[in-house]
Formats: C-alpha cells, sequence, structure tokens
C-alpha cells in the first residue's frame, strides 16, 4: 500500500474522481428511475449507454472527426458537442424504449415473476453487447480528443482543467433538471404516483403503461449524456465499455439508495472519489475491485442506502 502516494495525490485523484463520479452519477439514474417504479433491475441498462458511445463517436465521424484530425477549434468544439449530444439521447432514448416495449412489457402483460425480468435483462443485455461485438469485431474505436483538457484553476498542488469542470457541471445541471421534472411537473407527479402505489395512481387516472415508458426514456437520455462525457474523457469505447461501467453505477445507486434520485448523484460523486483512492492506494489495477469490495459492504452493513429513500416517497 502507497499511503506517501495518497496524500501526495490527495487532491489530482479527488478532483479525478469527482469528474469519475459524475459520469457514473448519471449513469445511475436509469437503474434508479427503473427501480424506483418497477422494483426492477433493468441490467441492459448497461448497452442503452454503450450505444451512446457509440452513436456520438458516428456522429462525430459523419461531421469529419477521425483518427487523424488534430484538436478541433472553438467553434468546432461546439459543433461536436452539440452533434454528439442529440445523437447519443435519440440513439440512448430509443434503445430504452426498445428494451421496454420488446423485453419488459410482454412479460408485465403476463403476470411474470420478478425471476423471469431478471433472466430476460440479463439475456438483453448480452444480446446487445454480442450483436455490437460482432458488428465491430470486437475491437477499440476511438477518436483524438474533442475538447483538449487545459487548465484553469490551481489550488496547492492541484490543477483543475476545463475538460474536467464541464463534466462535473454538466452532471450537476441534468441532475437538477431531472429531479425538478420528477418532483414538480405533472408528469413527474405520475411517475411518483405509480411509484408509490401502481393500483391507486390507475385509478386517479394514470396511465401506468406511459408512465413505465417514460421512465425508460428518461434513464436512456441520462445515460446517453453520461455517455458524451465519458467520450469526452475516455475517448475509446467497445463493444464490453458498458459492463464494468454499470458495475459502477449499479453500486452507486445503491450506496446512495437505489430508487432515490439525489442518492444517485451523491453515491456516483463518492464511488468516483473512492475508487481513485483505492488506485492511489493499491494500484490502478484495483480501481474496479474497490467497487465490487463497497457493493458488498454496502449491502451487508446498509442495503438501503446512505440515503435511503424510495422514488415514490421522495420530496421535493
Amino acid at each position: 500500500m502507497d499511503f506517501s502516494g495518497l496524500i501526495n495525490d490527495f487532491g489530482p485523484l479527488t478532483v479525478t474522481g469527482l469528474a469519475q463520479g459524475a459520469i457514473i452519477a448519471l449513469f445511475a439514474l436509469g437503474y434508479t428511475l427503473v427501480y424506483g417504479v418497477l422494483r426492477l433491475i433493468n441490467f441492459a441498462h448497461s448497452e442503452v449507454f454503450l450505444l451512446g458511445t457509440y452513436a456520438t463517436l458516428l456522429a462525430w465521424g459523419l461531421f469529419g472527426l477521425d483518427q487523424n484530425s488534430p484538436v478541433p477549434a472553438v467553434g468546432s468544439m461546439l459543433l461536436y458537442m452539440v452533434v454528439g449530444l442529440i445523437a447519443a439521447i435519440i440513439v440512448s432514448g430509443a434503445t430504452a424504449l426498445t428494451v421496454e416495449f420488446v423485453a419488459y412489457r410482454p412479460l408485465r402483460r403476463r403476470n411474470a415473476p420478478p425471476l423471469a425480468f431478471l433472466i430476460t435483462a440479463i439475456g438483453a443485455s448480452l444480446f446487445i453487447s454480442e450483436v455490437v461485438g460482432v458488428l465491430t469485431h470486437r475491437n477499440q474505436t476511438g477518436v483524438p480528443p474533442v475538447i483538449q483538457a487545459r487548465p484553469v484553476f490551481t489550488i496547492g498542488d492541484t490543477t483543475i482543467t476545463n475538460l474536467q469542470i464541464l463534466i462535473i457541471v454538466l452532471a450537476l445541471v441534468m441532475m437538477f433538471a431531472l429531479d425538478r421534472f420528477i418532483n414538480g411537473s405533472r408528469l413527474g407527479r405520475g411517475v411518483r404516483a405509480v411509484a408509490q402505489n401502481p393500483d391507486s395512481a390507475a385509478l386517479m387516472g394514470v396511465n401506468k403503461s406511459r408512465v413505465i415508458a417514460l421512465v425508460f426514456l428518461l434513464g436512456g437520455l441520462m445515460a446517453g449524456i453520461a455517455a458524451v462525457m465519458y467520450n469526452l474523457k475516455i475517448g475509446v469505447t467497445r463493444y464490453d465499455a458498458g459492463f464494468l461501467l454499470g458495475i459502477d453505477a449499479f453500486t452507486a445507486a445503491v450506496l446512495g439508495g437505489i430508487g432515490n434520485l439525489r442518492g444517485a448523484l451523491l453515491g456516483g460523486l463518492l464511488l468516483g472519489v473512492l475508487q481513485n483512492y483505492a488506485a492511489g492506494l493499491f494500484g490502478s489495477q484495483w480501481l474496479h475491485a474497490a467497487s465490487f469490495v463497497l457493493l458488498v459492504v454496502i449491502l451487508l452493513f446498509r442495503p438501503t442506502g446512505l440515503l435511503g429513500e424510495s422514488l415514490g416517497r421522495a420530496r421535493a
């Protein structure tokens, strides 16, 4: 264990962890939304994110960005950001809705047991991942940095870059917008009503099927935005890119309190920081192992998570 390295790099590890945690937090929102309404862990959500990463890279490629391209100018950066976001949220949102319509809705109509939903979720996840693997020949796909990381300001020995600020701020803005939508809009009240008591909500005129479709769509949109942030930070993707990050996002959702939107944000940020501390202490090869250890610890000692409040009982 390298305690001196952790202490010396404490600031950079923290900032890097917050940026990574912001991506995980947006990813985790899909798990939290679906579980809050259906009490279902949508393991296919990792592939919703995965297709968002490919959609972003494909859109950038159509606008002329390839392996040999120089770092874009400021105007081009904005264009690539907008194009990437549009492509990712369309593809991820459409994928999430397709999974709901094809995989889960027929099971709900047949009143299938929870185990059937779990097996279907795993099957859908593997199917999408393997199809992408076959189409891409399991090769890694990437582009040059769309946004060149440049120092903005320094606190002590910690340099904070424009890319880190962008990722963290974008995650916070999207989290705030989603929280306001769920807690302040008419559609959001419908989501909370179905999460709290589906039968009573139906008696009050709430269309449960539409609410569930909306929840999947919102989760897909958040995953699409997370996919763009991931591409900005990492720059490459492959057919199994959603698996480990999906485990991280699920851990974050459990850490914050699965079914709690604000808990997903808290859990994602904390997990990103703790992962980087573990990497600094034990080595980068232990970064994802820390997620599994933390998941076991949470389930053993606080299975309801840090906030532990369900979506149906969330307060504005």
